[in-house]
Formats: C-alpha cells, sequence, structure tokens
C-alpha cells in the first residue's frame, strides 16, 4: 500500500514506520503524502488506542529531502511547501495516542513529526539537529510553535538560530522527550508505555488528550503555520540563504 512507509498492527496498537533506512528514512515529498495518508487511514479503525511511529534502521529520519521538491518558481511548488505542515497536523490529528521512538539521528523535518506525536520515547544515544538556518531556511512545517510548546521560547530560539545538536539527555531535561533509556531497552520501554495507554479505559483518556491539545492550541496558535510554506519558498529564492546552503552542502561533503 505505501512504498516509504510501513504500517503493522497488533490489537488496538499499531505501528507507523518510516521505512527507507537505507537513506536514513528522509521525508521526501512522497513519504509527507503517504503519512497522512496513513494518518486517514489509522482513524477509520475506532478500536485504535495507541500508534508507535518510528523509523527502521539505526536513524529515526535523517529530515526533509529537499531535493525532491519542485523548484520555487515551477508550478505546485507552494502546494509542496505546504505538506510537512499537512503531514504534521495530520499525525497530530490521530485519534488514537502517538508514541514517537527515536533513535540515532532525529534531525529537522523529522524533529517535527516528533513533535506531531502526544509522547516521546528515546534512546540515549540519540542526538537531535535543527540545520534549518544553515540550510538558508526557516524552520517550517509548524515546527516553531510545536517546539514553544514542548520546551518554551527562549530553547526554541537558541536551538533553531544556532543550529547546534544536542543530545537525549538535554532534550529530556527540556521536556522534549518523556523518557530517555539505554539503547537495548528502547523497544521495551516504548511497549512497555503502549501497553499502560492500552490498558486503560479509552474515552477518559482520549478526553486528556483532546483536554491537553485544546489547551496548548490556545497557546501557541498552530494555525498560525498556514504561512510556513510562503517563507520556505522565500528563504529557497533568497541570494544569501542559497550561498548559505551551498556552504552547508560543502560542509558537510567534507565531514
Amino acid at each position: 500500500m505505501y512504498q516509504t512507509l510501513e504500517v503493522e498492527r497488533q490489537g488496538s496498537i499499531a505501528r507507523l514506520w518510516l521505512n527507507r533506512p537505507d537513506k536514513l528514512n528522509p521525508l521526501s515529498l512522497l513519504t509527507l503524502e503517504e503519512l497522512i495518508a496513513a494518518a486517514a487511514e489509522l482513524n477509520k479503525d475506532s478500536a485504535l488506542k495507541v500508534v508507535i511511529v518510528g523509523g527502521r534502521g539505526r536513524c529515526f529520519s535523517a529530515g526533509a529531502d529537499l531535493g525532491g521538491f519542485p523548484k520555487p518558481e515551477e508550478a505546485g511548488a507552494r502546494d509542496a511547501a505546504d505538506t510537512g505542515r499537512r503531514m504534521a497536523d495530520a499525525l497530530e490529528s490521530i485519534n488514537a495516542v502517538t508514541i514517537a521512538r527515536i533513535q540515532g539521528w532525529c534531525v529537522g523535518g523529522g524533529l517535527v513529526l516528533a513533535a506531531a506525536c502526544d509522547l516521546r520515547v528515546a534512546s540515549a544515544d540519540a542526538r537531535f539537529s535543527i540545520p534549518e538556518i544553515d540550510l538558508g531556511i526557516p524552520l517550517a512545517w509548524g515546527g516553531i510553535p510545536r517546539l514553544v510548546r514542548e520546551i518554551g521560547p527562549a530553547l526554541t530560539k537558541e536551538l533553531v538560530m544556532t543550529c547546534r545538536p544536542f543530545d537525549a539527555a538535554e532534550a529530556l531535561s527540556a521536556g522534549f522527550l518523556n523518557r530517555s533509556v539505554a539503547p537495548e531497552e528502547l523497544d521495551k520501554a516504548v511497549d512497555d508505555l503502549a501497553a499502560a495507554i492500552n490498558s486503560r479505559p479509552a474515552f477518559p483518556v482520549q478526553a486528556t488528550k483532546r483536554h491537553v491539545d485544546a489547551v496548548t492550541a490556545n497557546q501557541v496558535g498552530l494555525g498560525r503555520s498556514w504561512s510556513d510554506a510562503d517563507s520556505l519558498l522565500a528563504g529557497l529564492m533568497d541570494p544569501e540563504c542559497q550561498e548559505a546552503r551551498e556552504r552547508y552542502v560543502k560542509d558537510r561533503q567534507k565531514s
């Protein structure tokens, strides 16, 4: 059914896998569209209580695959630029409780995907990075309000503006993660959390999820992210930003 994803179901728990491990699970335009479709499909199952979102292989996600998107001047560029926001909104709108299972690198758009989940559990050796400004583009896809919601405005500004990587220990202390565990304990920790939620009656769990979401929506205003696509296209067309992208790619090729 999907080219870049895999969906598994076991009773009232589902697993949604990014399934391009050889490429470090990049978020191509196709993957974003498939995530939107998968979220809609999962919502058709009213018996589903928990959805675990993970990446196959050694990495959660290396982030957006910008090479597969139309150029800013091409037809359909804005719609393509808006697909990441629609993906994050779709993941956040899944009726079941979503748990991000994070190992290895969680980069840029991959971090936005994780932030769109209700809960997050990471391996202690997981690493996080938001390199968008080094690439000459703003953090889009509703990433700013979601980070402000989870870790606060000051740390959001620092991490996004400086592009510095951070580890699972810092992500845990900042409140982005619910748990950080030894790599060999990751699956058990995720399964135990899923089982704890799955064992509770569905109605009050759903009510809690929706209540918290309603409160935080008023705080951070996710609706403002409709214009993220325009900012993204502006960054792609700006000459200084183009120079920054070329410099970033060159530096990465050296390392």
